[in-house]
């Protein structure tokens, strides 16, 4: 059997086709039936749950080339090999258990596969979608993301050699997120494209580029981070500024926890302000993170992936605060929720 040619025709959402290609690949045994299951790709993947009767359960997730989403939108399956790149590199920034072990990777199948993290878990964005807001998440998502930033600035003659390219982060955030919102909100494009620019000239972190509620699992009270596929050697505050527009959006959409969602997004930042205290390229970081949490406040509302949760009246009124901020943006995290909160209705 000609491997390489099933590999690339592969869909893994095609379970027997799936089970086939991992029993030929020595993934599972020939006699071995698994239980599958689809999970949670977000937009730009298809997830499968393996579950062998004699081993350990596992993940294979496969890079979609058209994302799933109302708009056109298109990014290169090879993404998947810095994914592949980025979870080995990252076991070895972050503490043990913090992102899943990679057990393989198959270019020509735009796959990889990972350990399962242990269940029970909880998709923290579902949790915070329910009201509920636990400051010792909020510390970690601060002490893995400064650590992230922290470790890898250390090796960066390493890794932006391996981590240089900014095409995929391009292609997944800068053109669907600032570049199109620009487009769809004239008032905004000068504050977008200089962000931009601003962006693409700082290259002095590995950057996640998709740190968000939505990609954490919440087991025994710990957080394990998944989805590395943007990540890149870059600018931290798109980190900073991307994950704090999840916790505007969540604020903005439950009325009755808008203060808890204020105190623990200050504590996000200062939790990783502490871990990344003294490094120079982290001076001045703090306002331009507030920017970009701007910059995606408006892309989940005008953007090509808006924040689903939201109703319309809700979209508008992110819409409009967001602008307002534009015209003299906050300089501080806590200033940022301060105006943002004090100007949506129905407090």
């Amino acid at each position: 059997m000609n491997t390489d040619a099933v590999a690339t025709e592969l869909n893994v959402e095609d379970f027997p086709a799936l089970i086939t290609y991992l029993r030929t690949r020595g993934a599972i045994s020939q006699q071995e039936m698994p239980m599958l299951s689809n999970l949670e790709g977000g937009v730009s993947n298809r997830v499968v749950l393996v579950k062998p009767p004699t081993r350990a359960p596992f993940v294979v997730k496969q890079a979609l080339p058209k994302l799933r989403v109302q708009v056109d939108w298109f990014c290169t399956p090879e993404r998947i090999t810095r994914e592949a790149l980025a979870l080995s590199h990252l076991s070895e920034l972050v503490r043990p258990g913090s992102v899943p072990r990679l057990l393989f990777h198959d270019p020509a199948a735009h796959l990889l596969a990972m350990e399962q993290v242990p269940e029970p878990h909880h998709n923290w964005k579902h949790l915070l979608l329910t009201g509920e807001v636990v400051d010792s998440h909020f510390e970690q998502f601060g002490a893995l993301l400064g650590a992230i930033h922290r470790e890898s600035a250390g090796k960066k003659d390493e890794l932006q050699g391996i981590f240089g390219s900014r095409d995929v982060f391009e292609t997944l955030r800068l053109e669907p997120y600032y570049r199109y919102t620009a487009t769809q909100v004239p008032d905004a494009a000068p504050f977008l494209n200089t962000l931009i620019a601003e962006t693409l000239a700082t290259q002095t972190t590995l950057v996640h580029g998709d740190y968000s509620p939505k990609n954490i699992l919440v087991h025994a009270g710990r957080l394990v981070l998944l989805d590395c596929e943007v990540v890149h050697f870059g600018d931290p505050a798109f980190d900073l500024g991307f994950s704090m527009a999840h916790f505007l959006g969540k604020a903005n959409h439950l009325r009755h926890r808008r203060d808890a969602f204020a105190q623990a997004a200050v504590h996000y930042w200062r939790t990783y302000a502490s871990c990344v205290s003294g490094a120079r390229w982290a001076e001045n970081l703090e306002p331009r993170a507030v920017r970009h949490s701007l910059a995606c406040c408006l892309a989940r509302v005008a953007g090509r992936s808006p924040l689903e949760y939201l109703t319309p009246t809700e979209r508008a009124a992110q819409l409009t605060i967001t602008l307002r901020c534009l015209l003299a943006p906050p300089l501080t995290v806590c200033e940022l929720f301060q105006r943002f909160l004090s100007e949506l209705p129905c407090r």
